[in-house]
This record gives C-alpha cells, sequence and structure tokens, in this order.
C-alpha cells in the first residue's frame, strides 16, 4: 500500500505533516505548551551561596531577602533575584592593581598604570609629593540597601576613599605621613569613611584600610633621601646636646648646692661664734664691774697662760748681773729639755 506525503503510517507516531512540510498546528501548540511549562519550572527555583544572600523582587518591588540554600518564587520573570555576597569581605586596591588573588605586600603579581600613578599622588601639607598606595576592605551589612540607595556603589567608595585621604595627607606633614603617622592616618582615613559611607545610609561597613606602600616618587627619591638624611643628623645632633645638657645641668645643680650649703654653714659657724664671743665679753664685762681687781688679774693670768707657751727659750737676766739665770722652757709641749730655738735669743 503506498502512502501520500502528509498521511500518518498505522500506529506510528511520528507528526503528520502537510504538503508544504509545516508542523500540525495541534502539535505545535503541544510543543508550546510543554516549552512554557518547562520554562516556568526553571524559572521558579534558584539557590543561594554560603557567602550572600539574595534579593528577591516582585515586578521590581522588594519583596523578600532569602538566605543561602535552594528557595522558590513565581516564574515567568514575575520574580526576580539578586545575590549579593554580604558575607565576603570586599576590597578596593589605590594606586595598583593585583593580577592575583594574593595581597599587595610580599607579592610580585600587580601593575602599576599611569592611571595608578595619578590616583596614588599625593601633596602633604609641607609641599611634598608622596605615592601612596592603600587598600579598602570593606562588608555589606544590608544587601538591600546596598542595591538601591545609591547608584554606582563601587565608584562612590573610591572617590570618598580618595577624597578623605587626599585631605588628610594633605593636612600632615611628609615625613609624618612616611613614617610615624601611617597608622593615625589609616584610623582617621576609616573613621571618616565610614562616617560619610553612613550618611549616605549605603548598608556598607568599612573593615579595614591599610596603606601598604607609601614613598617619594621615583624622580625625586634620591633628593628625598637626601633630606631625610640630613633630618636624622639633625636629630642625632639634637638627641646628643640634649644628653649633653641632662648630664651637666644636673651636676651644676648639685655643685651650686654644694656650694650654698658650705657657705649656710659657714655663716651659721661664724654667726654663732661671735654671738657666743658676744656673749662671753658680755659675761665678762659684767664681772668686772662687780669685781675689778679680780677679772683684771684672772684676764692677765690667762693672758699669760696663752701666750707664753709660744715664746720657746726665755732668759731672765736681774738688773746689775751679767749672766742670766737658770733658763726655764715653756714651750708648748711644756718639756724643759726640749731644744730651744736659740741659744742667744735675747733678753726679753
Amino acid at each position: 500500500m503506498s502512502l501520500q506525503f502528509g498521511e500518518r503510517r498505522p500506529g506510528g507516531n511520528r507528526p503528520s505533516f502537510d504538503m508544504a512540510g509545516q508542523v500540525h498546528p495541534v502539535w505545535f501548540l503541544v510543543l508550546l505548551i510543554a516549552g512554557i511549562v518547562l520554562w516556568g519550572i526553571s524559572t521558579c527555583f534558584f539557590t543561594v551561596e554560603t557567602q550572600g544572600q539574595a534579593i528577591v523582587k516582585r515586578f521590581g518591588k522588594v519583596v523578600a531577602t532569602k538566605g543561602p540554600g535552594l528557595h522558590f518564587k513565581l516564574p515567568f520573570g514575575i520574580e526576580t533575584q539578586t545575590y549579593v555576597p554580604t558575607e565576603k569581605v570586599l576590597k578596593h586596591e589605590f594606586g595598583f592593581a593585583s593580577t592575583d588573588t594574593s595581597s599587595r605586600r610580599g607579592s610580585s603579581t600587580f601593575q602599576k598604570t599611569s592611571m595608578h600613578q595619578e590616583e596614588s599622588l599625593m601633596l602633604t601639607g609641607d609641599l611634598k609629593v608622596i605615592d601612596l598606595e592603600w587598600v579598602v576592605q570593606f562588608r555589606i551589612n544590608d544587601p538591600n540597601k546596598y542595591l538601591h540607595r545609591v547608584q554606582l556603589v563601587d565608584k562612590t567608595i573610591r572617590d570618598i576613599s580618595e577624597s578623605v585621604n587626599r585631605r588628610i595627607v594633605g593636612n600632615s606633614l611628609g615625613t609624618d605621613v612616611l613614617t610615624v603617622n601611617r597608622v593615625q592616618i589609616a584610623q582617621e582615613s576609616k573613621r571618616e569613611l565610614q562616617e560619610i559611607l553612613d550618611s549616605f545610609d549605603m548598608g556598607v561597613t568599612i573593615s579595614t584600610i591599610e596603606l601598604q606602600d607609601v614613598t617619594p616618587p621615583d624622580p625625586v627619591k634620591p633628593a628625598f633621601n637626601e633630606i631625610n638624611q640630613a633630618e636624622q643628623e639633625k636629630e642625632r645632633f639634637i638627641n646628643e646636646a640634649e644628653k649633653y645638657r641632662n648630664q651637666m645641668v644636673p651636676r651644676a645643680k648639685g655643685e651650686a648646692r654644694q656650694v650654698v650649703e658650705a657657705a649656710e654653714g659657714y655663716r651659721a659657724e661664724r654667726v654663732n661664734k661671735a654671738k657666743g664671743e658676744a656673749a662671753a665679753f658680755a659675761a665678762l664685762v659684767e664681772e668686772y664691774r662687780h669685781a675689778p681687781d679680780v677679772t683684771r688679774r684672772r684676764l692677765y693670768l690667762e693672758m699669760l697662760d696663752e701666750v707664753m707657751p709660744n715664746l720657746g727659750r726665755v732668759l731672765v737676766v736681774e738688773p746689775g748681773q751679767s749672766s742670766p739665770i737658770p733658763f726655764l722652757n715653756l714651750d708648748a709641749a711644756g718639756n724643759p729639755l726640749a731644744p730651744s730655738r736659740s741659744d742667744t735669743g735675747g733678753n726679753r
């Protein structure tokens, strides 16, 4: 039995074709419905990764926030989801661009173009040019705000961070930026950047801001090194002078205090001695008034007792005699046999 073109073979399941070779409308409708059903099933489910959340929108309006896992939504594009990595630390690099996932420090796989150079060159408060490279790390704490509060969120963060760092560096000395104030600059930059982002209500939290590399530009590095060397020499001389001053000033103060104390002791000694002599003289005058003869004789004897031991050998010659009488040695030791200063000391 012959078959005409377009007729079905008995027991067969091939779609029927007309003379033009087109599918019968019934089968076309079946295929269309099956495709729609498959499309609807495929758009009913979505998966959220463990490092983030998904914002579900219905005709552009946010209706839910979904966490990690498998979730259901209305098909056919009625509801759409947008994934936001809320559990991941994101970062922006300034002044350089890493070419792999390793950090800038200790890594040789990075690039620095003219655009990066313009971004990193800054002017300090003492009119020095430095090359500042830094990294901003942040997290998304509110995916809804992150997606809808501000357009171009990444560009906004970069522009604000660059503006804040330029202001802070512009108010600092170049040597401080290169040496001692790097940590303070990073902390102040983080605080100001966070305050501005909070005012925008962006749903972003700054984790850290780290100054990776702070150096003078390559063309001026030799001159800058000479300036640093001169400043170090200056600091060394100042420290040596301070050390010498700290040694000499206490010593001079101690010597001055010693001289003053010695003078005070001498003054007290002289004053006390003078007061004692004055008191003794006053007492002597009082005794003299009561007994003039006795006091006068006593003074005479005390004077002889004080003077005579210092005279040495004394010769006593009576009037009319040619030879002196035996002498009596009245030296300070009271030894009559001690040698005299002169056997012919003369008459006393």
